[in-house]
């Protein structure tokens, strides 16, 4: 897709001087540009809002400028940002996902696209709208014409959306993975993961060896007894030492 608008000289200048962060590039980029804007009104009309679309994507969405940021980023804005605008492949906007995604999101101007970002983050702590973004994340991360997601993409994925459930078992459950199945993971998986996390609690004494869980977080379940034991004799340890400290009396 050809771009116009801002150059890559600014783009790349605007990135630079935010240390490579969304928000800063784009407040350096808003003192920079006002040729979008109608002089009288802070709002962009028609034209502008192409004007708009073509500008942040030089600047954030596409091109090599953004496909070289993406990895010193690693936000989840991005990913909020692309769950917005129905994305169909990380770090790439169509002119139509990017249009349609501002226009869901109410944003005509510069000045609304930066208003909107906290809300944007706010949105991961909404338990439905986390899981619709978890869901989403699967098709977004995953390569074109590929059925699977590469084990380093899901991985960081993971990483990075359960940073903010803080899922305790997150880099237990990557370790596994790394050690003892080295394979892009499906689907089924992905989603079903979310559920395990969700329902399952940390020392997987709830767990339900019978129920219809993928063949990997069964495999997983039965990698980590040594962390059952852990917690069951810390456990026994806690109530022997109440034990000494209050003996119990006939």
């Amino acid at each position: 897709m050809t771009i116009t608008g801002a150059s890559e000289k600014l783009a790349l200048q605007a990135l630079k001087a935010s240390d490579w962060h969304l928000e800063g590039a784009f407040d350096f980029f808003y003192g920079q540009q006002s040729h979008i804007k109608n002089p009288y009104t802070d709002m962009i009309l028609a034209d502008g809002i192409t004007l708009l679309c073509n500008d942040l994507q030089k600047l954030f969405l596409s091109g090599s400028i953004f496909l070289d940021a993406c990895a010193n980023i690693g936000s989840k804005l991005q990913l909020v940002v692309s769950w917005h605008m129905k994305a169909s492949t990380m770090c790439e906007y169509s002119k139509e996902e990017f249009f349609t995604g501002l226009q869901a999101l109410g944003i005509d101007s510069l000045e609304k696209f930066r208003e909107r970002i906290p809300f944007m983050r706010s949105e991961l702590k909404d338990e439905q709208k986390f899981r619709e973004i978890y869901n989403f994340a699967f098709g977004w991360a995953k390569e074109k014409g590929q059925k699977s997601l590469a084990l380093d993409t899901a991985i960081g994925m993971w990483q990075l959306l359960f940073a903010e459930k803080q899922w305790p078992l997150v880099d237990h459950w990557c370790q596994f993975l790394q050690a003892r199945h080295n394979k892009a993971i499906s689907r089924d998986t992905w989603s079903q993961l979310l559920e395990f996390a969700r329902t399952v609690d940390p020392a997987l004494l709830n767990y339900d060896a019978e129920g219809a869980w993928p063949y990997l977080i069964d495999e997983f379940d039965c990698s980590v007894p040594a962390t059952v034991d852990n917690i069951v004799e810390f456990l026994q340890s806690i109530v022997s030492a109440v034990r000494i400290v209050m003996p119990m009396t006939e």
